[in-house]
C-alpha cells in the first residue's frame, strides 16, 4: 500500500475530543488506515510512510463541507451588493447569468475550487449551469462534489421548461460517479416558486426512478413562502412533501422561514437543511431557527451560497456566523455552540450530501484539513474547538487532503495552477460585464 502519514499534530475525533495523534492514510483506497499515537500507527501500518505531512502546532480536522453554493458565481463577486434578494436577482444576477458561456462557468468553478482548497474545504454541493464544465473542474481539482443543473421554468414556454428539466435529469444520470466516484449528482430545481408544479412533479418522479436526491432552495424569504401559502393553502415544506420531494437523501438550502409544523415534517422525513448565514444576513433574508432544527433532530449543514451573495467560499467564516446568528435567533447565548457548528461544517455536511468524509477515524474517507494554530489570533489555545468556530480563518489551513491525495501542501495548491486560474477568471469576469453592459 501507498501510505501518507500526517504527523506531530492534534486530531479532532468524531466525539469532539482533540488529542495528540498521527493519521495514516491509505492513498490507494483513499481511506484512513489508522489514527493514534505514533507507536499505535506504527503497529497498524508497519511503520510505513511513503510521504508525510507535518502537523506540528496544528489541529487535523475532517475536510470541511460546503453544502450549498453556486461555485461559478465567483465571477460575480462584488458585482452587485446591498440589495434585497428579489431585486438583486432580477436586476443584476439573472441578466449577468444570461450572458454566461460554458467557458465562463468553468473559469469561475476553477477559481472557486482553488478558494475552497486553500480554506480546507474538500466537498461541496453545487447547483448551476453548464455543469459538465463544473464537473471537469472538480475532477482536475481533486475535490468531492454533489452536482446538479439548476432548473428554472418561470418565464419560459413549455418546450424550454421541459428542456431545462430534462437537462437536469440527464446530467444527474450521466455524471453520477464521475471523477473516480468523487462526483455524485442531484436533481436541482431552483425553488418551489421558480419551477412550475407540473415540472416539479414530473422531475421529482424521474429523479426518484433514477435514484438521485433532490436539492432546492426552500423558505429563504417571506416573499417565497407567501405565494405558496396564498395559492395552495399550505406551507412550502408541506407542498414539497406533496411533490414527494421530502426524503432522507434530500437536502434543502436556507430554511430561514420555517414554522414548527415544517420543522417537524423535515425531522420526520430525515431531510437535511443547509444553513447559509452570511448570505442570509447580507440579503436580509432573516435568521434561520438552527437551534430548533437541531433540537428536533434535523441534520443541519453549512453552506456559503454563491460568492455573489457572501462574498467568499470560506466555511470557517460560516461557522462563526452560524454560531453568532444562531444565538441571536434563539435569544440564547448557549444556542448553536462551538462544537455544534464544527459538526455542521464536517460530519453533518457529509451526512446531508450523503458523501464520504466528515469524520477522522479508521475506515473513513481520507478527507482532511490541517489548521495551523501558531498565529497571534489563535494564541493561547485554551480550546481548539472554540478556535475552529470563532477565531480560525481559511488562511490558517496549511495542508488539504481529499480522497487520500494532497491537494495543498504548505499553502501551495498542487492540483491547479493558481496564477493561471486567477488570470483566466479575472478576464472572464471583465468580458462578462462588458457583454452585460452592451446588452442593456
Amino acid at each position: 500500500m501507498d501510505y501518507l502519514r500526517v504527523t506531530g499534530g492534534r486530531v479532532l475525533r468524531p466525539d469532539g475530543r482533540v488529542e495528540r495523534a498521527d493519521v495514516a492514510v491509505d492513498r490507494d483506497g483513499g481511506t484512513i488506515r489508522a489514527v493514534g499515537s505514533p507507536n499505535e500507527v506504527d503497529d497498524a501500518v508497519g511503520g510505513a510512510a511513503d510521504e508525510t505531512l507535518d502537523a506540528t502546532e496544528s489541529v487535523v480536522v475532517p475536510g470541511l463541507v460546503n453544502a450549498h453554493t453556486h461555485v461559478a458565481m465567483t465571477l460575480l463577486r462584488g458585482y452587485a451588493d446591498d440589495k434585497p434578494l428579489n431585486p438583486w436577482l432580477r436586476e443584476d444576477v439573472w441578466p449577468a447569468e444570461a450572458e454566461l458561456t460554458p467557458d465562463d462557468v468553468e473559469a469561475g468553478a476553477e477559481l472557486g475550487a482553488v478558494e475552497m482548497i486553500r480554506s480546507g474545504t474538500t466537498a461541496f454541493a453545487d447547483m448551476y449551469f453548464a455543469m459538465d464544465r463544473v464537473a471537469d473542474a472538480v475532477d482536475r481539482a481533486g475535490l468531492r462534489a454533489r452536482l446538479g443543473h439548476g432548473v428554472v421554468t418561470v418565464g419560459k414556454d413549455e418546450a424550454d421548461a421541459r428542456a431545462d428539466v430534462a437537462e437536469s435529469l440527464s446530467f444527474a444520470r450521466e455524471f453520477d460517479g464521475a471523477a473516480d466516484g468523487r462526483i455524485r449528482t442531484a436533481f436541482t430545481p431552483h425553488s418551489l416558486t421558480t419551477v412550475g408544479e407540473e415540472y416539479l412533479r414530473e422531475g421529482v418522479g424521474e429523479a426518484r426512478e433514477a435514484g438521485v436526491p433532490v436539492h432546492l432552495h426552500a423558505n429563504e424569504t417571506v416573499d417565497e413562502v407567501g405565494p405558496i401559502v396564498d395559492e395552495r393553502g399550505e406551507r412550502p415544506i408541506a407542498y414539497a412533501e406533496d411533490l414527494d420531494a421530502l426524503g432522507p437523501d434530500d437536502f434543502f438550502a436556507h430554511g430561514v422561514h420555517l414554522d414548527g409544523s415544517e420543522i417537524d415534517r423535515l425531522a420526520g422525513a430525515g431531510t437535511a437543511v443547509v444553513h447559509c448565514p452570511a448570505s442570509n444576513m447580507k440579503l436580509a433574508s432573516g435568521m434561520a431557527p438552527v437551534q430548533r432544527l437541531r433540537d428536533a433532530g434535523v441534520t443541519v449543514a453549512l453552506g456559503t451560497d454563491g460568492a455573489a451573495s457572501n462574498n467568499d467560499l470560506d466555511v470557517f467564516d460560516e461557522m462563526r456566523d452560524a454560531a453568532m446568528l444562531g444565538k441571536l435567533a434563539a435569544d440564547d447565548a448557549s444556542a448553536v455552540p462551538a462544537d455544534a457548528v464544527v459538526e455542521m461544517a464536517t460530519a453533518a455536511g457529509a451526512d446531508a450530501l450523503n458523501l464520504p468524509g466528515g469524520r477522522i477515524e479508521e475506515g473513513e474517507a481520507a478527507d482532511l484539513a490541517v489548521v495551523d494554530l501558531d498565529a497571534p489570533h489563535l494564541t493561547p489555545v485554551h480550546d481548539p474547538v472554540s478556535h475552529l468556530a470563532y477565531a480560525a480563518r481559511g488562511s490558517d489551513v496549511r495542508h488539504t487532503v481529499c480522497d487520500g491525495q494532497i491537494l495543498m501542501r504548505g499553502r501551495e495548491v498542487l492540483t491547479l495552477d493558481v496564477d493561471a486560474v486567477q488570470q483566466r477568471a479575472a478576464t472572464a469576469a471583465s468580458d462578462l460585464v462588458d457583454r452585460v453592459d452592451a446588452a442593456e
